[in-house]
């Protein structure tokens, strides 16, 4: 909860892993005052809702039904039909799972139809409820790479420029005009995102609205070569995410941080292959938090666990040391 609170903004990323054998997923959220790691069964949009509500394990997921959840499911493209439907069955309210289950098991009889549907539904009100609850910090941008589980969480998203940087480094020209063209659009576009990394939390509003149109030039670029073009328009359509640095200056411009974890998590999975029990799977998670949390803190994460082990307590929290480092103006008692 400290590491949420420390910024307005959050990173994430995922990675795989191992458990028993089976294949799991460790989702690593961070800023960089801390990083935490998540190991689950699954990686889908509503395993991602509970790790950024603080309920991993979703027991105490709950939906609700507002505007904004219905503004959700017409997004999704439910029909008009079944929205309807939920409207007079549960408008205004907010179910827990059982609750949840029952609606969905009298919409959908058979189950087996309307899967998607289901989900869909869960997703639309788990978000709400989620930014409708005040037991737990509220994410206001999430910074990821496109994977589609990490939109509609947050009310704003962020894109890392490097993950679309790569999109073209991925394109094989066979004709050389068409080397050429690549290779000028990408040098204009690691030039733009170096003017990006100026801008700051003293620039000003005439800079922001002056690097908007500049993306605007940029990304209507035609070069005749039409793999390239495509790509081009791909990253225009995504403008609001990939500029979101405008609207919050300290906002990274590349999600490294998340990867440094993920990164982390891997050499752990090349040592030990994989965890065994759920026990030992959040333990692994634990110490990976631990670890990596304490060298953003510059504390060693060595003594900080033998201090908690041998129940010493002499050194603050991590909690703590995060809050003194976002906010040394603030008085902390860490001694």
């Amino acid at each position: 909860m400290a590491g949420l609170l420390s910024t307005d903004y959050q990173q994430i990323d995922d990675t795989g892993s191992r458990v028993r054998g089976q294949n799991h997923y460790t989702q690593i959220v961070c800023n960089p005052y801390y990083t935490a790691f998540f190991t689950m069964p699954r990686k889908d949009r509503l395993t991602v809702l509970d790790i950024l509500r603080g309920d991993p394990d979703g027991k105490a997921r709950a939906y609700c039904f507002n505007e904004e959840a219905f503004g959700l499911l017409e997004g999704f493209g439910l029909s008009k039909k079944l929205i309807s439907q939920l409207r007079e069955q549960v408008y205004g309210e907010t179910l827990d799972e059982a609750q949840m289950q029952q609606l969905l098991g009298r919409i959908f009889p058979d189950p087996g139809k309307g899967k998607i549907r289901r989900t869909r539904i869960m997703e639309a009100a788990a978000i709400a409820a989620y930014h409708n609850q005040t037991d737990f910090p509220i994410i206001d941008v999430l910074l990821s790479d496109d994977a589609p589980q990490f939109k509609l969480l947050t009310y704003k998203q962020a894109l890392c420029w490097v993950h679309d940087g790569r999109n073209y480094k991925k394109l094989q020209p066979v004709v050389p005009v068409h080397s050429e063209k690549l290779s000028e659009f990408r040098g204009k576009y690691w030039n733009y995102y170096l003017k990006l990394l100026e801008f700051g939390e003293n620039s000003s509003q005439e800079e922001a609205e002056a690097l908007s149109a500049e993306f605007d030039h940029l990304f209507s670029t035609k070069t005749g070569y039409p793999a390239l073009d495509e790509r081009i328009a791909k990253s225009r359509d995504k403008k609001s995410e990939l500029l979101m640095v405008l609207e919050y200056p300290e906002l990274p411009l590349h999600n490294n941080d998340a990867e440094l974890g993920a990164r982390a998590q891997v050499r752990k999975r090349d040592v030990s292959l994989h965890t065994m029990t759920e026990d030992g799977t959040k333990a692994n998670d634990t110490f990976l938090s631990i670890v990596q949390t304490a060298k953003k803190l510059g504390v060693s994460a060595y003594e900080y666990i033998y201090d908690r082990v041998s129940k010493r307590f002499r050194l603050p929290s991590l909690a703590e040391l995060i809050r003194a480092k976002r906010f040394p103006e603030m008085d902390y008692d860490t001694d």
